[in-house]
């Protein structure tokens, strides 16, 4: 089944998305760019409130793809209790010295899930080498939010492709991106462990307060179809039993 991540700014924000349903609290600024950081405070504050009841992801802001500047970061964010840290893995950067320097940090057990960008010609190689280096996780998000949503850059069978190859190399998965109500049903049909959410939860722009009912919208919109889909493999699993029955039964009368 899919999970809800919901992006939040700063501890007000947290009520609404608990009392919601959301899976996974992820702690970001979206006012400082699509990876944009929380200070450590924030962090610190929200990890404490949510005192376990569901698990925290944190971003490191869009930072240069650095080796050190990226490891240092993730040690500082790790250090303050979140279960993930997600790391955005930007065009142009070296990503095998970036994802061997990390390596180092996900052996000192922090879970570090790399982001990619669907608006910006993303990779999918990137996956064998952070799967090398002990990542968690793999994501695909947008980096621009004002060039559409994660859809409109990638088509369908990209995005299968882009969780088929995640999760042969044992990597966890979400799609995120400016996505709506309306990307809900397609991309939880195609299996990702998360769906991630921050506009489409906010009364206005995606720098705006979080709205209760728009989040309960989105749990609402994932839980159906996560069934629907569950439904429709119980169906297809029915009906091939069904259709490999006549051949027992033939083999048996013979």
């Amino acid at each position: 089944m899919t999970r809800l991540l919901a992006s939040i700014a700063n501890l007000d924000e947290l009520p609404p998305v608990l009392a919601g349903g959301a899976d996974l609290i992820d702690v970001k600024n979206p006012a400082k760019g699509a990876l944009g950081a929380a200070p450590i405070t924030t962090i610190r504050a929200i990890v404490a409130a949510v005192g376990g009841r569901r698990q925290v992801s944190a971003t490191l802001g869009d930072l240069p793809m650095k080796p050190a500047i990226l490891a240092e970061a993730a040690r500082r964010t790790t250090s303050e209790g979140v279960d993930f840290v997600k790391i955005g893995f930007f065009p142009g950067g070296d990503y095998a010295a970036c994802a061997a320097t990390l390596e180092s940090v996900a052996t000192e057990g922090a879970r570090l899930v790399a982001v990619l960008f669907a608006d910006r010609s993303p990779e999918f190689g990137i996956l064998d080498l952070i799967a090398e280096a002990g990542f968690a996780g793999a994501m695909l998000d947008t980096a621009d939010k004002t060039r559409g949503a994660l859809p409109d850059h990638l088509s369908v069978q990209r995005l299968t492709d882009f969780i088929a190859q995640a999760r042969q190399l044992g990597l966890m998965t979400g799609l995120a991106g400016s996505l709506r109500l309306e990307h809900i049903a397609s991309l939880a049909a195609l299996g990702p462990d998360y769906l991630g959410f921050r506009g489409a939860l906010c009364t206005g722009e995606r720098t705006d307060r979080i709205d209760p009912y728009r989040v309960s919208a989105v749990r609402q919109a994932l839980d159906a179809a996560s069934n629907a889909t569950a439904a429709a493999g119980a169906a297809i699993a029915a009906a091939s039993r069904n259709s490999s029955e006549p051949s027992r039964v033939s083999a048996r009368s013979r």
